[in-house]
């Protein structure tokens, strides 16, 4: 018998705040957290802004060894996945109320410890492979933010790591769900962390023409506006904890909302590029709808993607249509990314983070800067001032590259 499965914990480094508190408050006022680009040698690139993470000093949140071992993509993960077992009552030092071996991690990165990689390949180009970092390896990985949060709250438990792009984050959690359902866990801590605003990762997309050159910041990441002309690159992590619901009951944790439901599909098309009818993220969609066995009409909010590309948008748009119906109308829609701009492997961590929050507050976060209509994304977008409503179901979309679709289904708590 499927179990349920209830979020306990959040946390969250954002643009718009490094905690939850804080980044959820600013997106809720449709506060931009994007702004000038100053990492990754910014001077002579074309690219204007980034969502920076700001006043954020690791050592505020990490002993000094502990910081000095860890790629930045690591320490962030580490970070959001510290708040979010303080958020659920779990103290670092003290003996949880599960068996250790039935609580585990999935904390997904796209990328992985792409600091260190290009921190350490200069070193080795201009000094030689004696001067190379020994804790190159274990920095670089993509599966330290899992390793190193297990280590640190003693968790026994299933660990391991999910690299799908930007879809990263979203399959962690929803993987980490199925694990508890299906009675192979009680509790998972889960999300995805990212550090991509280096001069690799820039310059990558750039040669795919994905990230805006525009020097108007308002102009920058503008989801479904009809002048949207690519995405920024942002930082940060998002992490979640999930439990079964009667054991979270039973020890009287705080219940943030249920997670009802979950898909996942692929493209099958194209390394970079959504498919253009966009009938393998409805099909994600209609999973999760499925499995909560709910009907789209009971949908309030759904988080989009919404990356302000111009295929992405558009495919999402149509998704959603081919999924809901004329119902798709009376949906509201935002992506949080209009003030976060698109941390990658993150950002469904992040974005989960969100929705739980607009779930559990009843309010449904704004998509800023938008000006100009498009016609062919039409939705109620939540245009430039977010609003109070009755939510009792909502979705997040992620999508990635390779042809990854992701959606979770939130549920008001009972």
């Amino acid at each position: 018998m499927a179990r349920r499965v209830v979020v306990t914990g959040l946390g969250i480094l954002s643009p718009n705040g490094n905690s939850v508190k804080e980044a959820w408050e600013n997106t809720k006022n449709g506060v931009n957290g994007i702004g000038p680009l100053t990492k990754a040698g910014a001077e002579g690139l074309p690219v204007h802004f980034a969502g920076e993470l700001k006043n954020l000093d690791v050592l505020d949140h990490l002993e000094k060894k502990e910081a000095r071992r860890l790629d930045e993509y690591a320490q962030f993960g580490v970070i959001a996945g510290d708040q979010a077992m303080a958020d659920a009552g779990f103290e670092i030092g003290k003996e949880i109320p599960y068996d250790p071996y039935r609580f585990g991690v999935l904390v997904g990165s796209g990328i992985g410890g792409l600091d260190t990689m290009e921190k350490e390949v200069t070193k080795l180009n201009e000094k030689g492979f004696k001067r190379v970092n020994p804790l190159l390896i274990p920095m670089m990985i993509g599966n330290m933010a899992s390793g190193q949060l297990a280590i640190k709250h003693k968790l026994h438990g299933y660990n391991t790591t999910i690299t799908t792009a930007c879809a990263s984050g979203t399959h962690s959690i929803g993987d980490a769900y199925r694990l508890i359902r299906d009675g192979y866990m009680d509790a998972m801590l889960a999300g995805g962390s990212e550090s991509p605003i280096k001069m690799l990762a820039i310059s990558g997309f750039l040669g795919l023409h994905a990230v805006t050159t525009t020097d108007r910041l308002d102009r920058a990441s503008i989801p479904f506006d009809a002048e949207r002309s690519g995405f920024v690159i942002a930082e940060g992590a998002g992490v979640i904890v999930l439990e079964e619901y009667e054991a979270a009951k039973k020890r009287g944790a705080r219940i943030y909302a249920e997670i009802g439901g979950y898909g996942a599909t692929s493209d099958a098309y194209h390394m970079t590029a959504p498919e253009p009818s966009g009938a393998a993220l409805a099909k994600a969609m209609q999973f999760a709808l499925d499995e909560a066995h709910l009907k789209p009409s009971e949908v309030s909010y759904i988080n989009a993607h919404g990356t302000s590309t111009e295929l992405n948008d558009k495919t999402e748009t149509m998704s959603i249509k081919s999924v809901f119906g004329e119902e798709a109308y009376k949906v509201a829609i935002s992506s949080t990314k209009s003030m976060t701009g698109h941390a990658l492997g993150a950002v469904g961590g992040m974005e989960a983070v969100y929705t739980v929050k607009a779930v559990e507050e009843g309010f449904i976060p704004p998509t800023i800067n938008y000006k100009v209509p498009d016609p062919e994304c039409d939705l109620d977008c939540t245009p430039n001032t977010g609003k109070k409503a009755n939510i009792q179901v909502a979705l997040s979309n992620s999508l990635g590259f390779g042809g990854h679709n992701a959606v979770l289904l939130f549920k008001k708590a009972e």
